[in-house]
């Protein structure tokens, strides 16, 4: 807009007048009616003029005096009348009433307040909460009590005062850093080392402004995956997110029972007759008050008990159809980067603690086993050419082909067992309701996606139920069918609690990987609020359970730089400063544009978003990952002819997925090591 005219005069100037300012010429002569007819009908909205900074600038308001005019003088004062008894019921119902809501806002929350402060008590005594993360002041907890997962800190200025007792040993921070000569390949990582998540998230949360690119050198030279190649001079003390425990320097803490399910009348919890600030549903009673047994004694690592057996490092994926190349992807990076101990001959390679990969395999949608759907499953993969070799004596120990029945599975767990009630509205997710016999929808009985256009949904709102069943009562880690391993998670399974991580720039979760620990009492509230919602695993649903009940610490939210390190770019953010490589859309990943095509070769599989945990590609189902070559390459020992039937030539420049691929191939031809420098004995 322009300045106004004395502005300019006081810097010496005449003030100019534009074309659109001069006096026209013919314009219509002014006629009365017009003005009695604003007078009588007044606009609804008026202009009003504002000076700021010297500019001119135009506000538009709500024209009062239209009102009555426009409406009358009765309408007018009934619609002021119940705008005003609206506007009152709403703030008394958001500030002054029970649930503290606005009107209109359902709450997801079945478990009252005294069950929410037992369950993070519970959590927090077992260990599941590493933390130095208070618990919200709503849960009412004033008693202090112990939390023996995180060692005593000294009183800090301006750290506010938690109402846990830190009890935890000692931990020492580490920088992973194998020694020349042995520098051609990153050393594993030792044994019962921790991940320090409080410290990933202060380095790597995009809501903080931090950028994948700059996490992924944090956790990449902390971990020692740039050994030999080490660039970043001067001071690295700030580049440590792993630690190892001191067992000696506290004892394991277990507090008795009656201080883990605390009572009104100790004053542990406020008395249930004060505004407690929870909003319970609407529709339905609430959840009895939880029974939660004693904690298990905590493990503490050592050389002479290295192992936690009631802590098994189980990863699930859960598969829908015909086995294909991207399962077949997955096994490989597992195989590739995690210590199976395969490397060591037959016999010398037993011991608990390496990591199994259980794949739950559904062969028909939902529910519609046959009574010979083992015999089947085992002939379905014996006859697939991408399964088969996995089939081999070899990965017995390693790799189990599991059988997913959904009633079975359902009926498995005392959270679930209520199912059959639900009928043909039990497959929800985010409010919307998947019927398997509605004709409407032509997708209910896919198995597999086939295209974007014909997309599996049923597959994917059963995989969101499966994997908190699955991990509630096996325990382990579950990670979705298309993500790749790209490292060792040794210290992500250390590390005791629960984790998730970020959907992308939204403030929620994605449960693509998911970490819940066997039987516990946060699988038990998060299990029983879904059911109760409908049966609804959505993770923006379990977002809200988490917010509802205030136990959103006990689920800690990762950056998605370390899982999911392309996803940021995708949503349009940090393109100014992508990691390497830089992917505008899933599918580059598959088909790698023309002008970063020459990166795959170059390279390979060290320059892949090293550092992160994994990488997922989001679906793709129908994406051929080696298109000249669509057939397991693995080498004599693990494959038959049957796998040799196309042979087409090389592209002249290769994709990320082909590259991959044919880096985990070799591993298993003998033709390379593991990431590890590992050698498969067969």
């Amino acid at each position: 807009m322009l300045p106004s005219a004395p502005h300019l005069r006081d810097r010496g100037q005449e003030p100019r007048i534009s074309h659109s300012h001069r006096p026209l010429l013919g314009l219509p002569k002014y006629r009365e009616k017009d003005d009695k007819y604003a007078k009588k009908h007044p606009p609804w909205l008026l202009r009003v003029p504002l000076a700021l900074c010297g500019l001119r600038l135009q506000l538009v308001v709500l024209n009062v005096r239209a009102i009555p005019t426009r409406l009358g003088r009765k309408r007018s004062m009934f619609a002021l009348l119940f705008t005003l008894v609206l506007a009152s019921f709403a703030l008394f119902a958001r500030f002054a009433g029970r649930n503290r809501r606005w009107p209109g806002s359902d709450g997801t929350l079945v478990f009252k307040r005294e069950s929410l402060a037992r369950i993070w008590i519970w959590e927090q005594a077992s260990g599941h909460h590493p933390s130095y993360r208070t618990p919200p002041p709503k849960l009412g907890l004033k008693a202090p009590y112990g939390n023996p997962a995180v060692p005593p800190l000294l009183p800090t200025p301006g750290r506010p005062k938690s109402t846990a007792i830190a009890v935890g040993p000692k931990r020492t921070y580490i920088q992973v850093q194998a020694r020349p000569p042995h520098v051609a390949y990153p050393p594993r990582p030792i044994p019962g080392s921790i991940a320090d998540l409080d410290i990933i998230i202060e380095r790597c949360d995009f809501g903080e402004g931090k950028y994948v690119r700059d996490c992924l050198e944090f956790m990449r030279v902390s971990g020692g995956l740039d050994n030999g190649n080490r660039v970043r001079r001067g001071n690295l003390q700030d580049y440590q997110y792993i630690f190892t425990e001191d067992s000696a320097s506290a004892p394991a803490y277990i507090p008795p029972l009656e201080d883990l399910v605390p009572v009104v009348r100790k004053g542990i919890i406020r008395s249930e007759h004060e505004d407690d600030g929870f909003s319970l549903r609407r529709h339905g009673d609430s959840e009895p008050p939880v029974s939660l047994s004693s904690p298990a004694p905590l493990f503490r690592y050592s050389p002479e008990n290295a192992c936690d057996h009631d802590d098994p490092r189980i990863f699930h994926i859960y598969w829908t159809g015909p086995f294909t190349d991207k399962p077949y992807m997955a096994i490989l990076s597992f195989l590739f980067t995690q210590p199976t101990g395969l490397h060591l001959p037959r016999g010398e390679d037993n011991h608990a603690c390496r990591p199994q990969l259980w794949i739950w395999i559904n062969l028909g949608p939902a529910a519609q086993v046959s009574d010979s759907a083992t015999r089947d499953l085992v002939a379905e993969l014996k006859s697939n050419i991408w399964a088969a070799p996995f089939l081999h004596p070899r990965f017995k120990d390693v790799i189990h082909f599991k059988l997913w029945n959904t009633a079975e599975q359902l009926d498995s767990i005392p959270e679930t067992r209520e199912w059959r009630r639900f009928g043909k509205t039990l497959f929800k997710s985010s409010g919307h309701i998947l019927s398997t016999s509605d004709d409407q929808d032509n997708h209910a009985n896919l198995t597999g996606s086939l295209s974007p256009a014909l997309y599996d949904k049923l597959s994917v709102i059963v995989s969101d139920m499966a994997r908190f069943i699955l991990c509630h009562k096996y325990g382990g880690i579950y990670v979705d069918a298309d993500t790749l391993f790209l490292r060792d998670w040794e210290e992500l399974w250390n590390w005791k609690g629960a984790y998730a991580y970020r959907w992308s720039w939204h403030d929620k979760y994605n449960t693509a990987v998911l970490r819940l620990r066997k039987g516990s009492a946060l699988g038990h509230f998060l299990i029983r609020t879904a059911v109760r919602n409908g049966f609804d695993f959505h993770p923006f649903e379990i977002t809200k359970y988490l917010k509802d009940g205030r136990l959103s610490h006990l689920l800690t939210r990762l950056p998605d730089a370390i899982f999911d390190g392309a996803w940021l770019n995708m949503e349009g953010y940090q393109r100014e400063r992508p990691p390497q490589p830089f992917f505008e859309k899933f599918e580059d990943f598959f088909v790698t544009p023309v002008v970063d095509s020459g990166t795959p070769l170059a390279v390979g599989f060290h320059g892949f978003f090293s550092g992160a945990y994994s990488y997922h590609f989001h679906n793709n189902w129908w994406a051929r990952v080696d298109p000249a070559r669509n057939w397991p390459d693995l080498g004599p020992h693990f494959q038959d002819d049957r796998a040799t039937a196309d042979n087409s030539e090389d592209r002249r420049d290769l994709d990320w997925s082909t590259v991959l691929k044919r880096t985990f191939e070799s591993y298993m031809r003998g033709e390379r090591p593991s990431m590890y420098g590992e050698y498969l004995v067969v």
